[in-house]
């Protein structure tokens, strides 16, 4: 599966935040991929839809971890 991962500023803080877009799996999988990171990053998060939010910015460690679990990284 092709995942993306990008950085963006929050607009309302102007803090970077992780994107990691484009995960088709239901709920409860996306739910606990973004637990995972959030621990491995060592920072907050949330699921928005099917889009994982992470606060910081983590974009290369996100990347060995999402690898590691098989995913595609675009």
């Amino acid at each position: 599966m092709n995942v993306k991962i990008h950085e963006q500023r929050n607009p309302r803080t102007g803090n970077p935040t992780t994107v990691v877009s484009g995960i088709t799996h239901n709920p409860q999988v996306i739910e606990k991929l973004e637990k995972k990171l959030k621990s491995n990053c060592g920072a907050g998060g949330y699921v928005d839809g099917k889009t994982i939010i992470i606060q910081g910015s983590h974009t290369d460690k996100i990347k060995s971890i999402l690898e590691k679990e098989g995913y595609s990284v675009r």
